[in-house]
């Protein structure tokens, strides 16, 4: 098997490596790429849906990307002890029918010895919001990796 640094146990420093590269992979909005950082067996909990597996993670986010239109993702570390990560995000798209959305959530982590992710819980809530609203359009520039953003 091959490892996906940095590794657990993490330190500040990994831990915030860690968020940054799952930041910029969900942006690249490629399902087949992010499932990667996943072991072949890991578990989610996303809202009220159940995921096991590279296979159906690949389905869920491929499905997810159809639904929500110019998404764009903002990731920050919350915590981390040992081979485990709390995250806190937003996200914004539109759906279909031109609604933009901004959705707010926390995310619980946890890794096996290669640094691949057995287990993620998302809590999320959306929100309503105007075009002239969004903040967030495309990748974070790497000038702002590191940095917080806004509650609201």
């Amino acid at each position: 098997m091959t490892d996906r640094p940095p590794l657990p146990p993490f330190t500040r420093e990994t831990a915030v490596q860690k968020v940054q590269a799952a930041e910029d992979a969900w942006n690249t909005r490629d399902p087949q790429r992010v499932a990667l950082a996943y072991s072949e067996d890991s578990v989610w909990r996303n809202r009220g849906t159940f995921v096991t597996g590279r296979a159906e993670i690949v389905e869920f986010l491929t499905a997810k990307w159809n639904r929500e239109l110019d998404y764009a993702l903002r990731k920050d570390l919350w915590a981390f002890d040992g081979d485990r990560i709390a995250v806190r995000f937003q996200y914004e798209c539109r759906d279909a029918d031109g609604q933009c959305w901004r959705s707010y959530g926390n995310e619980l982590w946890e890794f096996d010895e290669h640094g691949l992710m057995t287990r993620r819980e998302a809590s999320i809530n959306d929100v309503r919001i105007e075009e002239h609203e969004r903040r967030l359009h495309g990748p974070r520039p790497e000038s702002e990796h590191g940095l917080s953003f806004p509650l609201r």
